[in-house]
């Protein structure tokens, strides 16, 4: 960067920093330490929640994993997304409300009226973070910035000062900081990805002859990254585990100021995602392949580079690292929420300074990130792997959520133990036998998880299932209608 572009990515990025402070430093506590730190004390806007969500979501693991796969393919994941939306709207949020939930894993402690569920899926959930979500997030950001600006830095140099910087918004701010830099930060990106689309689409003339068939269509074929048929499958189940049930998602909904207002924020997520994101995570990444051929992750930092005027560089920079940060710090606190409310609290320190502890673990989360960080250095493919894995933990925890909405009489343990073998057959599947694609493997796993609980509770506990169906959200919508 020249000093003008230099000049201008520390002022934007000062300014957000400077603006949630001010926003921070005035708001109302409400005395309780757990929803003031991880729920910014129950008084989120819908404007800062579909800000905070759209953030968390879309970083640089989306911009450069969905554009470095060079396929419209890949827009399904967000069009799908929508679905997963819709159903912790409707479905999921009513009953967090009703149960008073600071994390998800709270849900299924009340529902099973076992802690030791909680403390399982928490533990998941933060392996999950720590050797998935936190070491892509970091590869993806650093990898972005060093190919659009062609920094003559290590890239390791790159994520350590993401993580440092990321993990202060977390570490010092709590919920809200994360959630009312997140807003500011969206609107930046939401412009700046609008105007890199636009250039791409200019840059060919909006010609995308000579371009493969199969780089264009939405219907994949049987040995594409997303076969159509995993639409009728998987790909609805891995959306509702992601925005319905992931805490480091789901815990911007509960921050609401009351059950509408969350309710408000997703939806609001939803247009955004339905309208605007698809275009941004999948013109660029073909027209690069038009331009520069297979290139890959590099796709996105490559493109930006080559149609964004000089001056503009700057301004993109640091929107580019406000989502970096956002979905980083954004982790870590939800990673933080898991460990006090679910474990600490639960087992060690009922009356633990919060804070205190939120820093402590926040700061060795950081650093365990950074180690792990080297596994994904040299990965190709990087959104495909990212989903691959999830599947380790994401169908054995949702097949824990569904069972304990839509059945009553169920053992907690007979939970745990199908946790474990859906985790256990999808590492079979993922590692030594793979017989279709992962996305229906996926699937198989959560049906056989919840097909094993009820097995397991029937025969080892001798505890016989009933099914309710969504009895507990027609409950919620009469409690609603009585206050009202």
């Amino acid at each position: 960067m020249d000093t003008l572009q230099l000049m201008i990515f520390l002022g934007i990025t000062g300014l957000v920093a400077l603006i949630t402070y001010f926003k921070c430093r005035g708001s109302v506590h409400t005395g309780n330490t757990n929803r003031e730190y991880f729920l910014a004390g129950k008084g989120l806007s819908w404007i800062f929640i579909a800000g905070s969500l759209t953030l968390t979501n879309i970083s640089t693991d989306t911009l450069v994993g969905l554009n470095g796969a060079q396929t419209s393919l890949v827009a399904l994941w967000e069009l799908t997304a929508v679905v997963g939306m819709l159903v912790l709207a409707k479905v999921l949020l009513p009953i967090y409300y009703r149960y008073k939930c600071t994390t998800t894993t709270e849900l299924l402690e009340k529902r099973y009226n076992n802690p030791n569920i909680r403390t399982t899926i928490s533990l998941m959930f933060l392996l999950g973070n720590l050797f998935i979500y936190l070491p892509i997030l970091l590869f993806t950001g650093s990898l972005f910035m060093t190919s659009l600006f062609d920094i003559q830095v290590p890239q390791y140099l790159i994520a350590v000062i993401i993580a440092v910087v990321g993990g202060s918004y977390a570490i010092f701010g709590g919920l809200r900081a994360v959630a009312v830099s997140d807003t500011f930060n969206g609107i930046g990106l939401l412009i700046m990805g609008l105007l890199v689309t636009y250039l791409s689409l200019a840059a060919i003339n909006f010609d995308f002859s000579g371009i493969p068939a199969d780089k264009l269509t939405l219907i994949g074929s049987n040995d594409s990254d997303i076969p159509w048929h995993t639409l009728l499958t998987g790909m609805f189940f891995i959306q509702i585990f992601y925005w319905g049930t992931n805490q480091n998602i789901t815990q911007r909904a509960l921050a609401g100021k009351s059950l509408k207002e969350a309710q408000k924020g997703v939806y609001a997520t939803a247009i955004i995602r339905l309208l605007i994101v698809p275009p941004v995570v999948v013109i660029p990444g073909i027209v690069a392949f038009k331009l520069f051929g297979d290139i890959g992750d590099l796709s996105y930092g490559t493109i930006v580079r080559e149609v964004l005027p000089t001056w503009l560089s700057g301004a993109f920079a640091a929107v580019m690292l406000g989502t970096i940060l956002s979905t980083y710090n954004s982790i870590l606190n939800a990673s933080a929420a898991l460990y006090v409310c679910d474990l600490h609290e639960k087992h060690i320190n009922p009356n633990v300074n919060v804070r205190r502890i939120s820093v402590i673990i926040s700061i060795l989360m950081v650093l365990i990130s950074l180690v792990v960080l080297p596994m994904y250095m040299n990965a190709q493919g990087i959104m495909a792997l990212m989903q691959q894995l999830n599947g380790l933990l994401s169908m054995p925890i949702l097949s824990a959520f569904i069972t304990g909405l839509l059945f009553r009489n169920i053992d907690g343990r007979s939970i745990v133990i199908a946790v474990l073998f859906g985790i256990g057959l999808y590492a079979l599947f993922t590692w030594v036998w793979t017989p279709l694609h992962y996305i229906h493997l996926m699937f198989i796993t959560l049906c056989l998880s919840v097909t094993f609980a009820l097995t397991i509770n029937k025969m080892l506990f001798n505890q016989k299932a009933e099914f309710i169906g969504l009895s507990l959200l027609n409950k919620e919508k009469t409690e609603t209608a009585g206050e009202s």
